[in-house]
Protein backbone atom coordinates (compact mmCIF):
# COMPACT_ATOMS: atom_id res chain seq x y z
CA UNK A 1 0.00 0.00 0.00
CA UNK A 2 2.61 2.12 0.89
CA UNK A 3 4.58 1.69 -3.01
CA UNK A 4 1.12 2.58 -4.70
CA UNK A 5 1.16 5.78 -2.29
CA UNK A 6 4.56 6.48 -3.75
CA UNK A 7 3.69 6.13 -7.40
CA UNK A 8 0.73 8.36 -7.15
CA UNK A 9 2.44 11.18 -5.28
CA UNK A 10 4.85 10.94 -7.72
CA UNK A 11 2.38 11.33 -10.68
CA UNK A 12 0.60 14.23 -8.49
CA UNK A 13 3.56 16.19 -8.23
CA UNK A 14 4.94 15.72 -11.84
CA UNK A 15 1.56 17.01 -12.64
CA UNK A 16 2.10 19.94 -10.26
CA UNK A 17 5.78 20.68 -11.37
CA UNK A 18 4.37 20.94 -14.98
CA UNK A 19 1.48 23.22 -14.09
CA UNK A 20 3.51 25.62 -12.13
CA UNK A 21 6.43 25.10 -15.07
CA UNK A 22 3.70 26.03 -18.03
CA UNK A 23 2.98 29.12 -16.32
CA UNK A 24 6.36 30.08 -15.79
CA UNK A 25 7.17 30.09 -19.21
CA UNK A 26 3.34 31.79 -19.89
CA UNK A 27 2.40 33.98 -17.09
CA UNK A 28 -0.59 35.01 -19.79
CA UNK A 29 -1.65 31.35 -19.56
CA UNK A 30 -4.66 30.46 -16.79
CA UNK A 31 -4.11 27.77 -13.88
CA UNK A 32 -6.61 25.54 -15.71
CA UNK A 33 -4.59 25.85 -19.10
CA UNK A 34 -1.36 25.24 -17.22
CA UNK A 35 -3.06 22.28 -16.01
CA UNK A 36 -4.88 20.88 -19.29
CA UNK A 37 -1.38 21.27 -21.01
CA UNK A 38 0.30 19.05 -18.31
CA UNK A 39 -1.76 16.57 -18.15
CA UNK A 40 -2.69 16.15 -22.14
CA UNK A 41 1.56 16.54 -22.43
CA UNK A 42 2.23 13.39 -20.21
CA UNK A 43 -0.79 11.56 -21.80
CA UNK A 44 0.98 12.17 -24.93
CA UNK A 45 -3.10 13.14 -26.74
CA UNK A 46 -1.81 16.25 -27.75
CA UNK A 47 -5.87 17.68 -28.72
CA UNK A 48 -4.44 21.60 -28.77
CA UNK A 49 -2.49 24.01 -27.08
CA UNK A 50 -3.53 26.30 -24.50
CA UNK A 51 -0.39 28.20 -24.09
CA UNK A 52 1.83 30.02 -26.44
CA UNK A 53 5.15 28.30 -27.67
CA UNK A 54 5.59 29.89 -30.99
CA UNK A 55 8.58 32.04 -30.71
CA UNK A 56 8.79 31.18 -27.18
CA UNK A 57 11.67 29.00 -27.05
CA UNK A 58 12.12 28.51 -23.14
CA UNK A 59 8.62 26.87 -23.21
CA UNK A 60 9.38 24.89 -26.39
CA UNK A 61 12.66 23.62 -24.22
CA UNK A 62 10.58 23.49 -21.09
CA UNK A 63 8.16 20.59 -22.98
CA UNK A 64 10.88 18.94 -24.74
CA UNK A 65 12.71 18.17 -21.28
CA UNK A 66 9.17 18.03 -19.31
CA UNK A 67 8.04 15.27 -21.84
CA UNK A 68 11.38 13.12 -21.77
CA UNK A 69 11.00 13.22 -17.61
CA UNK A 70 7.32 12.68 -17.92
CA UNK A 71 7.20 9.27 -19.87
CA UNK A 72 10.01 7.97 -18.13
CA UNK A 73 8.27 8.70 -14.73
CA UNK A 74 4.65 7.62 -16.39
CA UNK A 75 6.05 4.19 -17.89
CA UNK A 76 8.05 3.53 -14.55
CA UNK A 77 4.99 4.06 -12.63
CA UNK A 78 2.46 2.26 -14.87
CA UNK A 79 5.02 -0.81 -14.34
CA UNK A 80 5.44 -0.85 -10.87
CA UNK A 81 1.19 -0.11 -10.86
CA UNK A 82 0.90 -3.60 -13.24
CA UNK A 83 3.31 -5.38 -11.22
CA UNK A 84 1.93 -4.62 -8.15
CA UNK A 85 -1.68 -5.25 -9.28
CA UNK A 86 -0.49 -8.96 -10.61
CA UNK A 87 1.25 -9.89 -7.80
CA UNK A 88 -1.64 -9.02 -5.42
CA UNK A 89 -3.65 -11.31 -7.82
CA UNK A 90 -0.94 -13.95 -8.04
CA UNK A 91 -1.11 -14.09 -4.37
CA UNK A 92 -4.41 -14.31 -3.45
CA UNK A 93 -4.86 -17.37 -6.24
CA UNK A 94 -1.94 -19.17 -4.49
CA UNK A 95 -3.36 -18.27 -1.66
CA UNK A 96 -6.96 -19.80 -2.31
CA UNK A 97 -4.99 -23.27 -4.00
CA UNK A 98 -3.03 -23.36 -0.38
CA UNK A 99 -5.96 -23.42 1.82
CA UNK A 100 -8.32 -25.38 -0.38
CA UNK A 101 -5.15 -28.22 -0.71
CA UNK A 102 -5.16 -28.31 3.15
CA UNK A 103 -8.71 -28.41 3.62
CA UNK A 104 -8.90 -31.12 1.15
CA UNK A 105 -6.38 -33.26 3.15
CA UNK A 106 -8.78 -32.93 6.46
CA UNK A 107 -10.45 -35.48 8.53
CA UNK A 108 -12.80 -35.63 10.87
CA UNK A 109 -12.44 -31.77 11.34
CA UNK A 110 -15.18 -29.11 13.06
CA UNK A 111 -16.43 -26.35 10.66
CA UNK A 112 -17.78 -23.11 11.87
CA UNK A 113 -20.31 -20.81 10.25
CA UNK A 114 -19.65 -17.33 11.53
CA UNK A 115 -16.97 -15.76 12.99
CA UNK A 116 -18.25 -13.11 15.15
CA UNK A 117 -17.60 -12.91 18.86
CA UNK A 118 -19.26 -16.38 19.77
CA UNK A 119 -17.14 -17.81 16.20
CA UNK A 120 -13.67 -16.66 17.51
CA UNK A 121 -14.10 -18.06 21.04
CA UNK A 122 -14.66 -21.59 19.44
CA UNK A 123 -12.31 -21.09 16.90
CA UNK A 124 -10.24 -20.07 19.87
CA UNK A 125 -11.13 -23.01 21.89
CA UNK A 126 -10.53 -25.32 19.24
CA UNK A 127 -7.48 -24.19 18.72
CA UNK A 128 -5.86 -24.66 22.61
CA UNK A 129 -6.72 -27.97 22.20
CA UNK A 130 -5.13 -28.78 19.01
CA UNK A 131 -8.26 -29.67 16.73
CA UNK A 132 -8.43 -29.02 13.45
CA UNK A 133 -11.55 -26.63 11.93
CA UNK A 134 -12.45 -24.27 9.18
CA UNK A 135 -13.93 -20.98 9.44
CA UNK A 136 -16.90 -19.81 6.81
CA UNK A 137 -17.91 -16.46 6.65
CA UNK A 138 -18.66 -13.77 4.00
CA UNK A 139 -16.65 -10.91 5.52
CA UNK A 140 -13.39 -10.88 3.91
CA UNK A 141 -11.67 -8.15 5.98
CA UNK A 142 -12.85 -9.42 9.26
CA UNK A 143 -11.49 -13.37 7.57
CA UNK A 144 -8.06 -11.56 6.91
CA UNK A 145 -7.99 -9.54 10.39
CA UNK A 146 -9.05 -12.71 12.40
CA UNK A 147 -7.65 -15.88 10.19
CA UNK A 148 -4.76 -14.47 8.42
CA UNK A 149 -2.64 -13.80 11.28
CA UNK A 150 -3.82 -16.87 13.54
CA UNK A 151 -2.64 -19.17 10.30
CA UNK A 152 -6.64 -20.42 10.82
CA UNK A 153 -7.83 -22.13 7.64
CA UNK A 154 -11.05 -20.55 6.12
CA UNK A 155 -13.30 -20.00 3.11
CA UNK A 156 -15.12 -16.99 2.26
CA UNK A 157 -18.61 -17.33 1.37
CA UNK A 158 -22.03 -17.40 2.40
CA UNK A 159 -22.06 -20.75 5.00
CA UNK A 160 -25.94 -21.45 3.57
CA UNK A 161 -24.44 -21.95 0.18
CA UNK A 162 -24.19 -25.94 -0.21
CA UNK A 163 -21.58 -25.21 -2.27
CA UNK A 164 -19.65 -23.55 0.15
CA UNK A 165 -20.42 -26.54 2.67
CA UNK A 166 -18.86 -28.69 0.39
CA UNK A 167 -15.67 -26.96 -0.52
CA UNK A 168 -15.26 -27.06 3.50
CA UNK A 169 -15.37 -30.86 3.52
CA UNK A 170 -18.78 -31.12 5.09
CA UNK A 171 -18.97 -34.88 3.90
CA UNK A 172 -15.51 -35.59 6.43
CA UNK A 173 -15.87 -33.26 8.82
CA UNK A 174 -16.71 -34.21 12.43
CA UNK A 175 -19.27 -31.29 13.49
CA UNK A 176 -20.56 -28.10 12.58
CA UNK A 177 -21.21 -25.06 14.57
CA UNK A 178 -23.34 -22.52 13.40
CA UNK A 179 -23.32 -18.74 14.99
CA UNK A 180 -24.45 -16.70 12.00
CA UNK A 181 -26.23 -13.42 12.83
CA UNK A 182 -29.84 -14.36 12.07
CA UNK A 183 -32.21 -17.41 13.28
CA UNK A 184 -32.82 -17.54 9.80
CA UNK A 185 -29.64 -18.10 8.13
CA UNK A 186 -28.66 -20.75 11.18
CA UNK A 187 -32.14 -22.59 9.80
CA UNK A 188 -30.85 -22.92 6.05
CA UNK A 189 -27.57 -23.88 7.41
CA UNK A 190 -28.53 -26.73 9.48
CA UNK A 191 -30.97 -27.34 6.69
CA UNK A 192 -28.08 -27.46 4.09
CA UNK A 193 -25.61 -29.53 6.45
CA UNK A 194 -28.07 -32.31 7.43
CA UNK A 195 -29.03 -32.75 3.58
CA UNK A 196 -25.05 -32.93 2.82
CA UNK A 197 -24.34 -35.25 5.91
CA UNK A 198 -27.07 -37.37 7.40
CA UNK A 199 -24.56 -38.58 10.46
CA UNK A 200 -23.06 -34.98 10.81
CA UNK A 201 -23.18 -33.36 14.80
CA UNK A 202 -24.70 -29.78 14.18
CA UNK A 203 -24.62 -27.33 17.35
CA UNK A 204 -26.27 -24.32 16.42
CA UNK A 205 -27.23 -20.86 18.23
CA UNK A 206 -30.98 -19.72 18.78
CA UNK A 207 -31.54 -16.18 19.31
CA UNK A 208 -34.96 -16.54 19.83
CA UNK A 209 -36.95 -18.94 22.36
CA UNK A 210 -39.46 -19.55 19.57
CA UNK A 211 -36.17 -21.11 17.02
CA UNK A 212 -35.18 -23.36 19.30
CA UNK A 213 -38.02 -25.97 18.20
CA UNK A 214 -37.51 -25.02 14.30
CA UNK A 215 -33.77 -25.63 14.44
CA UNK A 216 -34.47 -29.10 15.85
CA UNK A 217 -37.04 -30.10 13.34
CA UNK A 218 -34.64 -28.88 11.17
CA UNK A 219 -32.02 -30.97 12.20
CA UNK A 220 -29.60 -29.68 14.89
CA UNK A 221 -28.39 -31.87 17.01
CA UNK A 222 -28.26 -29.50 20.00
CA UNK A 223 -29.40 -25.78 20.15
CA UNK A 224 -27.69 -23.62 22.47
CA UNK A 225 -29.69 -20.23 23.60
CA UNK A 226 -27.29 -17.69 25.37
CA UNK A 227 -29.60 -15.79 27.28
CA UNK A 228 -31.45 -19.19 28.81
CA UNK A 229 -28.17 -20.25 29.14
CA UNK A 230 -26.84 -17.79 31.03
CA UNK A 231 -29.89 -17.27 32.73
CA UNK A 232 -29.97 -20.45 34.01
CA UNK A 233 -26.33 -20.49 35.25
CA UNK A 234 -26.68 -17.13 37.22
CA UNK A 235 -29.46 -18.92 39.10
CA UNK A 236 -27.38 -21.77 39.92
CA UNK A 237 -24.81 -19.19 40.46
CA UNK A 238 -27.28 -17.62 43.22
CA UNK A 239 -28.36 -20.64 44.92
CA UNK A 240 -25.39 -22.68 45.56
CA UNK A 241 -22.63 -19.93 45.31
CA UNK A 242 -19.81 -22.62 46.31
CA UNK A 243 -20.05 -23.52 42.53
CA UNK A 244 -19.24 -20.40 41.37
CA UNK A 245 -16.28 -20.41 43.74
CA UNK A 246 -15.02 -23.63 42.33
CA UNK A 247 -15.70 -22.87 38.64
CA UNK A 248 -12.89 -19.42 39.68
CA UNK A 249 -10.61 -21.68 40.63
CA UNK A 250 -10.42 -24.36 37.59
CA UNK A 251 -10.59 -21.07 35.38
CA UNK A 252 -7.78 -19.30 37.23
CA UNK A 253 -5.37 -22.51 36.76
CA UNK A 254 -5.74 -22.26 32.95
CA UNK A 255 -8.94 -24.27 32.67
CA UNK A 256 -7.86 -27.82 33.92
CA UNK A 257 -10.74 -29.33 34.71
CA UNK A 258 -12.56 -31.01 31.69
CA UNK A 259 -16.29 -32.29 31.06
CA UNK A 260 -16.87 -34.15 27.72
CA UNK A 261 -19.16 -36.80 26.14
CA UNK A 262 -17.30 -39.25 24.86
CA UNK A 263 -18.98 -41.54 22.20
CA UNK A 264 -18.90 -45.05 22.37
CA UNK A 265 -18.46 -46.28 18.84
CA UNK A 266 -18.31 -50.23 17.54
CA UNK A 267 -14.77 -50.86 17.15
CA UNK A 268 -13.95 -49.45 21.07
CA UNK A 269 -11.61 -51.07 23.18
CA UNK A 270 -14.61 -50.15 26.38
CA UNK A 271 -16.94 -51.76 25.11
CA UNK A 272 -18.31 -55.18 26.76
CA UNK A 273 -16.27 -54.32 29.67
CA UNK A 274 -17.74 -53.25 33.24
CA UNK A 275 -16.76 -49.71 34.30
CA UNK A 276 -14.84 -50.84 37.05
CA UNK A 277 -12.74 -53.00 34.69
CA UNK A 278 -11.73 -50.17 32.83
CA UNK A 279 -8.45 -48.05 33.54
CA UNK A 280 -9.80 -44.64 33.09
CA UNK A 281 -9.70 -43.89 37.01
CA UNK A 282 -6.00 -44.62 36.75
CA UNK A 283 -5.85 -42.45 33.51
CA UNK A 284 -7.42 -39.74 35.73
CA UNK A 285 -10.90 -39.38 34.37
CA UNK A 286 -14.58 -40.01 36.11
CA UNK A 287 -17.62 -41.31 34.40
CA UNK A 288 -19.93 -39.54 36.12
CA UNK A 289 -22.31 -40.95 33.93
CA UNK A 290 -23.63 -42.70 31.11
CA UNK A 291 -26.55 -42.34 28.70
CA UNK A 292 -27.22 -45.39 26.65
CA UNK A 293 -28.75 -45.39 23.23
CA UNK A 294 -32.05 -46.15 23.61
CA UNK A 295 -32.36 -43.15 26.28
CA UNK A 296 -31.96 -44.59 29.29
CA UNK A 297 -29.46 -42.94 31.95
CA UNK A 298 -26.98 -43.74 34.51
CA UNK A 299 -26.58 -41.21 36.80
CA UNK A 300 -24.10 -41.98 38.53
CA UNK A 301 -23.74 -45.58 37.06
CA UNK A 302 -22.53 -48.42 39.33
CA UNK A 303 -19.08 -50.22 39.11
CA UNK A 304 -20.96 -52.84 37.40
CA UNK A 305 -22.09 -50.95 34.91
CA UNK A 306 -21.50 -52.73 30.86
CA UNK A 307 -19.87 -50.52 28.67
CA UNK A 308 -22.55 -50.75 25.36
CA UNK A 309 -21.68 -49.70 21.83
CA UNK A 310 -23.92 -46.07 21.13
CA UNK A 311 -23.23 -45.14 24.83
CA UNK A 312 -22.21 -41.72 25.88
CA UNK A 313 -19.81 -41.28 28.83
CA UNK A 314 -19.80 -38.35 30.25
CA UNK A 315 -16.32 -38.08 31.43
CA UNK A 316 -14.87 -35.70 33.87
CA UNK A 317 -10.83 -34.84 34.64
CA UNK A 318 -8.10 -32.89 33.75
CA UNK A 319 -8.10 -31.22 30.21
CA UNK A 320 -5.29 -33.20 29.30
CA UNK A 321 -6.71 -36.85 30.53
CA UNK A 322 -9.69 -35.83 28.44
CA UNK A 323 -8.02 -35.16 25.61
CA UNK A 324 -6.03 -38.58 26.21
CA UNK A 325 -9.04 -40.92 26.60
CA UNK A 326 -10.77 -38.67 23.34
CA UNK A 327 -8.01 -39.06 21.18
CA UNK A 328 -7.91 -43.44 22.43
CA UNK A 329 -11.61 -43.86 21.47
CA UNK A 330 -11.02 -41.46 17.69
CA UNK A 331 -7.76 -43.74 17.04
CA UNK A 332 -10.15 -46.48 17.27
CA UNK A 333 -12.07 -44.86 15.16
Amino acid sequence: MRHVFSIVLLLVSLMLVGTVGFRVVDPSAGWIDCLYMSVITLATVGYRESIQVEGNPTAKLFIIVYIVCGLSVFTYSAYHLGQLIVSVEMRAILERRRMQNSISKLQNHYIVCGLGRMGTIICETLQERGKPFIVIDFDEERLAEVCTERNWLHLEGDATDDRILENAGIARARSLASVLPTDADNVYVVLSARMLSPELQIIVRAGDEKAVTKLQRAGATRVISPFSTGAQKMARFMVTPSIEDFLEIADSRGNELELADVSIEADSPFIGKQLQQTDLREKGVMVIGIRRADGERLMPPPGSAVIEEGDSLFAFGSTEAVNRLIGLIDHHE
